[in-house]
Parts: structure tokens; C-alpha cells; sequence
């Protein structure tokens, strides 16, 4: 199996962090029905995921050309 490049790697988190952003709305919007007042616990730590593949693509994009 071939390494796979930082432009796949790069990609993959995107994806990644797309997934992450509609599960936590998706939290959001639960609680919202729900009658919640406060942001829920998962969605605090879903968002802390998703913060952490955004910099990791930025950290990432900073050493790998992309052809976009």
C-alpha cells in the first residue's frame, strides 16, 4: 500500500472537519428542541475536534503545495 500524500491527508480532514461541523449542529439543534437552555456537553467536545482538524489542515497546507 502507497503512503498517501499530505494533499490526501489534507483532504481526508477536510472531510473529516465537514463531518464534525454537521454532527454538532446536529447536537445543537436537539437541544434547541429539546427546550435546553445550554450548549451541550458533546457538542462542546465535537466542536474541540473540529477546531483541532481545522489546524491540523492548517498546519498541514503550510508545507504542501495544493492544486486547487
Amino acid at each position: 500500500m502507497s503512503d498517501p500524500s499530505l494533499d490526501d491527508i489534507i483532504s481526508r480532514l477536510e472531510n473529516i472537519g465537514e463531518t464534525l461541523g454537521e454532527r454538532s449542529m446536529t447536537l445543537l439543534r436537539e437541544a434547541i428542541e429539546k427546550g435546553d437552555t445550554a450548549r451541550p456537553p458533546e457538542e462542546r467536545v465535537v466542536a474541540q475536534a473540529r477546531r483541532a482538524v481545522d489546524k491540523a489542515i492548517s498546519l498541514l497546507s503550510g508545507i504542501s503545495p495544493r492544486s486547487d
